[in-house]
């Protein structure tokens, strides 16, 4: 399956993903520029992205706690989503998603 990412320089990047894994997990392996630096607990909001909108209502609703570490983040948009609590799916493929400046290394 497919992952698509723009990055913070506006550059387009198709990245394999394998289900089951989280959307942080596949971007910090593939090497692009995301801190991520607590690994997926949800606990930094280092893995902020922006979810193209054709996809919004295709992923689980942001818990709590996701709502409140994105309060946090000086650019949150109203599709802005931790990228550590989605994980991929076969309804996710292709998935397409832009890297915040607050998650940037």
């Amino acid at each position: 399956m497919k992952l698509n990412v723009v990055d913070q320089e506006g550059q387009a990047h198709q990245l394999d993903a394998l289900a089951g894994w989280r959307v942080m997990e596949v971007i910090r392996d593939w090497g692009l520029n995301m801190k991520a630096e607590c690994g997926g607990a949800c606990s930094c909001a280092t893995c902020h992205v922006y979810v193209d909108d054709a996809w919004l209502d295709r992923l689980v609703p942001a818990s709590e706690e996701e709502e409140a570490m994105l309060d946090d983040v000086p650019d949150v948009q109203e599709n802005s989503r931790l990228s550590c609590q989605i994980l991929m799916n076969d309804d996710l493929d292709g998935l397409t998603v832009t890297l915040a400046r607050s998650s940037a290394k």
